[in-house]
Order: structure tokens, then C-alpha cells, then sequence
């Protein structure tokens, strides 16, 4: 079972308002925290990063039209696909897209860190070669 309570930690001082890059990167990394410890080993080299929005040629590459559309992204070689003749790429990388969770937060009135959790778990998946409907098909049974 899985440790929620560093979620109730967010991030020191903030209010609850629109969080900036800095505190959405504060509630990931507690949102990791929640993560089983079995998983800690698989994902300690992977990058979080913070974007306002994924840029027009991620976007084409996904065939996504608007940017609000796209709140997260794992760019790297999934776990399933890893071979041990492989070595030198680069690290395994979640970007959370900021802008489109705080719409979706407004949209939703989901509390922004389980959004945010929500969305962080999701591009995890994938870097253990979970494809999307992998994803909604366990979120279903849950």
C-alpha cells in the first residue's frame, strides 16, 4: 500500500491558487513519494520536468491539434523494450505540461495534486511499457 500522506505536505506556502513550474515540480516530487517502494529502483534515473506547453512539433508528432490537449509526456525506451547490449541514451523523461493541468484542474475540480499525481502516474506507466489502453483498462478494474 502506497503513502498519501506526503500528498498533504504541498508544496510549503502555497495557498491554493494557480501553482507556478516550481510548485506543480513540489507536488510531483511528493507524488513520487506515494509510489510502492518496489517501484523506486525502476524509475530513480527518470527526469521530471515542467513545461508550460509541449511545443507544435511534439504536438504534430502525437497528431494533437491544441496544445491544451496534451498535459504529460514520457519520452524515452519503456522497461519491456530495453535490451542490456543498450547504454548511452539519454535519461527517461515525464514532462508535465502546466498549463493544460491547471485547465483541466478548473474544468474538473479535481484537487490539483491528485490531478497532478494522476497525470505523473500515468507517464510512469508508459516507461513500464503500459500503452494507454493498458492504462484505462487497470483505472477501470480499480
Amino acid at each position: 500500500m502506497s503513502d498519501k500522506s506526503a500528498l498533504d505536505r504541498l508544496p510549503a506556502g502555497w495557498t491554493g491558487g494557480a501553482p507556478d513550474a516550481d510548485a506543480l515540480f513540489a507536488m510531483a516530487e511528493a507524488a513520487l513519494e506515494t509510489m510502492p517502494a518496489a517501484f523506486a529502483p525502476h524509475i530513480a534515473g527518470v527526469v521530471i520536468a515542467i513545461e508550460e506547453f509541449a511545443d507544435d512539433e511534439v504536438l504534430a508528432s502525437l497528431d494533437i491539434e491544441h496544445p491544451y490537449d496534451l498535459t504529460g509526456l514520457y519520452e524515452g525506451r519503456p522497461l519491456t523494450e530495453r535490451s542490456i547490449d543498450q547504454s548511452g541514451g539519454m535519461p527517461d523523461r515525464v514532462t508535465l505540461y502546466r498549463v493544460p493541468i491547471l485547465v483541466e484542474w478548473i474544468e474538473t475540480g479535481e484537487k490539483l495534486e491528485w490531478l497532478v499525481r494522476h497525470v505523473l502516474i500515468h507517464e510512469i506507466g508508459h516507461h513500464f511499457g503500459f500503452s494507454d489502453d493498458d492504462m484505462h483498462a487497470l483505472e477501470d478494474m480499480a
